[in-house]
């Protein structure tokens, strides 16, 4: 066996041992079934990393100068990436995307035949080991690619090898934040360019078609960020109603899927724009926040973040929007409010919110945004006497919130103020040596 092909041998190995002690009648177990999905996952990534390699080698056997003697061509194909694509059952896109992981993460040649590490060394050992998905290492060579001309090439590696140690346990969604925050981190002054094509091409058609009012929206992050907000609140406003005033298994409970009752939030805010009657909860946490660093906000350099979205802002931008009502301008590094209450008060307040935003980035479990979490105490107010302070407060959905509670998941923090990160230790029916798994926006942020 080639060394190669022994990490995945070894990964199949053990799909194969867990598969054999599966019992006939019940099949798998929990904690099989968890072994069993974590090494299908690695035998995804390893596969995706062999097909990277090999569709990279058919790309380069299919080459246009090559003419009829193409590798595609003489298999009948009008080039690799549709063969790759035919082959493989995937997209051409798909297709297109092995080849170029495969070229960026391949070994290379100078001039003279003597053999030079890879274009991206640090994304070929990731995802040569399995670490990463071919996916996710297509959006850092992506990203690498466009800032390269902008940052040296000292600076690019740096970002390489933190993107890539800062990505493996991610899902795919959570690299694709984690990119998009790099590259505003990476190339600040790039925002604003993107930011005014975003604007321009902003859009909102509605019309009518077989009895209903189709509305489809492409907006910026500035022109989105108020309706989010408001519709987001609306929908967390109606859940806390509902639960509290209805058991879970009554005949009036709301059975409205989260996209209906977003339709029905839109509805209601734009009636209540028109001045009609309106008898909609308050749409609690229906607030923008924008945040800002201050040196940033007073040079006018870097960007800004609103809460609830993953894309940066300019700083003009950030400027424009803290004019407008119903917009918190949270600039970070100046002198606050006191966010530490001990027990003085139950609840935690607003600024004591927007710090555990700042922190959490939502959920501190599951990413959700802020609008959709409320803040809880990690030690109980009333079993543990828990204080109201930013040390002993999270962010978590009710799902989570739940989740938590009812498996027994411990919550640490580790650090102080905003900048500290959360970290949440598996009971040890899930994980026997209870690792600590990091929460919160440190997950996907560089700078966390």
């Amino acid at each position: 066996m080639t060394e190669h092909l022994l990490p995945f041998h070894e990964a199949l190995q053990r799909l194969d041992a867990e598969w054999a002690d599966a019992d006939d009648a019940g099949g798998l177990n929990r904690r099989q079934l968890v072994t069993v999905t974590e090494a299908l996952g690695l035998l995804h990534r390893l596969g995706d990393a062999m097909l990277a390699e090999v569709a990279a080698r058919v790309a380069d056997e299919s080459r246009a100068e090559l003419g009829a003697d193409s590798l595609a061509k003489e298999q009948g194909f009008r080039n690799a990436t549709q063969m790759i694509a035919t082959t493989t059952g995937a997209t051409n896109s798909d297709a297109s995307r092995l080849v170029k992981v495969g070229a960026a993460t391949a070994p290379r040649t100078n001039l003279v035949g003597e053999r030079m590490p890879a274009k991206h060394p640090a994304a070929q050992r990731a995802l040569m080991s399995g670490a990463l998905s071919a996916q996710a290492i297509a959006l850092i060579i992506a990203l690498l690619d466009r800032v390269r001309l902008k940052i040296s090439t000292t600076q690019c590696a740096e970002a390489e090898q933190l993107l890539v140690d800062k990505a493996v346990g991610l899902s795919l969604d959570d690299v694709r934040r984690l990119v998009t925050r790099a590259e505003a981190w990476l190339d600040p002054d790039g925002v604003a360019p993107k930011e005014q094509e975003h604007r321009d091409h902003r859009s909102l058609s509605i019309y009518e078609r077989d009895g209903r009012i189709h509305l489809n929206g492409d907006l910026d992050a500035a022109t989105g960020a108020p309706i989010v907000a408001a519709v987001n609140g609306y929908v967390s406003a109606m859940f806390a109603a509902q639960r509290n005033i209805l058991a879970p298994d009554s005949p009036d409970t709301d059975h409205r899927t989260v996209a209906a009752l977003r339709a029905d939030a839109l509805s209601a805010i734009c009636a209540h724009a028109l001045g009609c009657e309106n008898d909609a909860p308050a749409m609690a946490g229906a607030t923008i926040v924008v945040r800002v660093d201050l040196h940033d906000l007073h040079d006018g350099t870097g960007y800004a973040t609103i809460d609830g979205s993953d894309l940066p802002i300019s700083i003009s931008d950030a400027r424009r929007m803290a004019a407008n009502g119903g917009v918190i301008p949270c600039v970070l590094g100046s002198d606050g409010e006191r966010l530490d209450w001990g027990r003085e008060q139950r609840f935690f307040t607003r600024a004591q919110r927007i710090a555990l935003a700042e922190r959490d980035g939502g959920c501190a479990m599951c990413g959700l945004p802020p609008s959709m979490t409320r803040a809880h105490h990690i030690r109980w107010w009333k079993r543990d006497a828990g204080p109201t302070d930013l040390a002993n407060g999270i962010l978590l959905c009710e799902s989570c919130h739940h989740r938590i509670h009812d498996n027994d998941w411990d919550i640490r923090i580790e650090g102080k103020g905003i900048h500290s990160r959360v970290w949440f230790v598996p009971p040890p029916h899930v994980d026997p040596a209870r690792t600590p798994r990091l929460g919160g926006r440190a997950r996907y942020d560089l700078t966390a």
